[in-house]
């Protein structure tokens, strides 16, 4: 009995490596999911359609999930004792290379050896039309070497590649461009096949790929998810082939698949981080080499754009991914400003790690942003003198009239209700950024909060709120962002304007210009309560 129980417990422990080809119409199927049952972790097939994973040794069924059709099928493997299994959606497995038969796998040096006038006449027949952009007598000759000489020179892929996305572009309608992309596909895995540089021309191939399947405004959310995940396998396989050498354009196309997978359900947001670090790490690696190349500082901002506008980028995702390289990233004052620019657009203001980064950057460089930073640390800690002298000092170092709109704004905040200085920080702030709905907000809020000190009577203070809705409905005109918040206040505060009745009694006419004295000092329209 124990020799059986060990038995069973030992064919349960083992492990079977299980790899093959996946198929859909008679083609490789890249992007799908293949999953062992009690397997580990799935896997997703190459842009060969290749697959290898880990299943136990008792596995009865492999299943394989075409995620862009959302379309499943298991493959019963009990019995099945081989470790190569390809598998077909519709059944369809090529039995051979049909593209091998008939073909001269010799090289164009082997050719000119043995003197191949057929293959020699094609070359000059092929590069003379080439070198004349007559392209399309030169697909003729150019498609014999293709099928004939496919081993015999990289320039057949090369001139082949040039060619049809020539075609692409000029094509007139959707279908026959899609024919001329699909041929294209099929020149790079040739060109693999024979040529290898897999990593490189896999780049190629995605970048060409996601260009012109994309290139289609009429395409639905099923077409264009379809396209982000087999274009997604081309550009992740190509990244880890080619490490930190990795082209920079495929690192962007990394990150905008990613983000588009993500959007529709398919990726999770460990994913989009996952691609995020990995593009970001890379293109910093370049940055070393070429500090001041401008294609890849843009790139790289682009790349930052994406991962924050892709709804994974929260705090949580952002410290994750910051924290384990902050020793690396302190030293570089560029790098510094960026995360704590990512920390506080995702409000991670409260965050250790963007206390640490603002203190770290005001030491190596004391700028407006900085101190502006040091600022909003000081008032998360309820020092608020050394948070007022940060932003004055903020103020003093800065330019750009939108960034001091909003120093100014939060330097009232944090002297409300405090009414003359709370106020003239609030209008330098309108000042300089008359579109700042936030700014008009809270000077209504300053009015209404303040309006008992105002005036010797109830009839007197209550006029203070006509001044308090006038700056809620500046704020809604100038911007739509607080409209929601404008009208709430509107119809709080209109409930507190004097009665008509009151208004006649005190010899005033509603809807005549009326200016207020005192420490108010406005000008506004008598209004009645409703």
């Amino acid at each position: 009995m124990l020799i059986i129980f060990m038995a069973d417990i030992n064919s349960a422990l083992a492990q079977r490596v299980i790899k093959g080809t996946v198929y859909r119409e008679g083609k490789f199927a890249a992007g799908v999911t293949v999953e062992g049952q009690k397997g580990k972790l799935p896997y997703m097939t190459s842009f060969d359609g290749i697959y290898e994973i880990n299943v136990p040794a008792n596995c009865k069924f492999i299943k394989f999930t075409w995620i862009a059709d959302d379309l499943s099928k298991k493959l019963d493997i009990e019995g099945n004792t081989s470790n190569v299994i390809d598998f077909s959606f519709d059944g369809v497995i090529p039995a051979t290379d049909k593209e091998l038969e008939g073909a001269i796998l010799k090289t164009h040096s082997e050719l000119l050896n043995a003197l191949d006038k057929d293959y020699m006449s094609l070359v000059t027949l092929e590069k003379q039309f080439y070198d004349q952009k007559d392209y399309k007598s030169a697909l003729s000759p150019w498609r014999k070497l293709y099928k004939t000489y496919p081993k015999a020179s990289e320039n057949i892929y090369i001139h082949g590649l040039k060619m049809y996305r020539s075609s692409i572009e000029e094509a007139k309608d959707h279908t026959t461009k899609f024919k001329y992309i699909d041929t294209l596909m099929n020149i790079y895995d040739h060109r693999i096949k024979y040529f290898d540089r897999k990593g490189l021309i896999l780049g190629n191939q995605g970048i060409d790929y996601l260009k012109y399947t994309l290139e289609n405004e009429n395409l639905t959310d099923e077409q264009k998810k379809q396209i982000w995940e087999k274009g997604f396998v081309y550009v992740s396989e190509s990244t880890k082939l080619q490490k930190d050498t990795t082209d920079d354009i495929v690192l962007l196309l990394l990150m905008q698949t990613t983000r588009g997978l993500y959007s529709v359900g398919k990726f999770s947001k460990e994913k989009v981080i996952e691609s995020y670090d990995i593009a970001s790490r890379i293109l910093n690696k370049h940055l070393e080499k070429e500090p001041t190349n401008a294609d890849i500082i843009n790139i790289r901002d682009i790349v930052d754009q994406i991962f924050q506008s892709s709804g994974a980028a929260d705090c949580d995702a952002l410290i994750s991914i910051y924290e384990p390289k902050f020793d690396l990233i302190s030293s570089n004052i560029e790098d510094l400003k960026k995360m704590v620019r990512m920390l506080d657009r995702q409000n991670c203001s409260a965050s250790p790690l963007y206390a640490k980064a603002s203190e770290k950057l005001y030491s190596l460089e004391p700028s407006a942003e900085a101190a502006y930073n040091m600022a909003r640390l000081f008032v998360k800690a309820e020092q608020l003198d050394k948070a007022e002298t940060y932003y004055k000092q903020a103020i003093d170092l800065e330019k750009d009239p939108i960034n001091l709109g909003k120093f100014y704004l939060e330097l009232g905040q944090l002297n409300f209700p405090k009414t003359q200085i709370a106020r003239g920080y609030l209008k330098k702030s309108i000042e300089n950024n008359p579109n700042l709905g936030k700014a008009y907000i809270m000077l209504g809020d300053l009015y209404a909060h303040n309006s008992k000190s105002y005036g010797e009577n109830d009839f007197e203070k209550s006029q203070v709120f006509w001044v308090a809705v006038d700056y809620y409905n500046k704020a809604k005109k100038t911007d739509p962002s607080v409209e929601t918040e404008a009208n709430q206040k509107i119809d709080t505060y209109s409930q507190y304007f004097p009665p008509k009745e009151e208004i006649f009694f005190n010899g005033l006419t509603v809807g005549q210009p009326y200016s207020l004295g005192g420490w108010v000092s406005e000008n506004t329209v008598i209004r009645e309560r409703k």
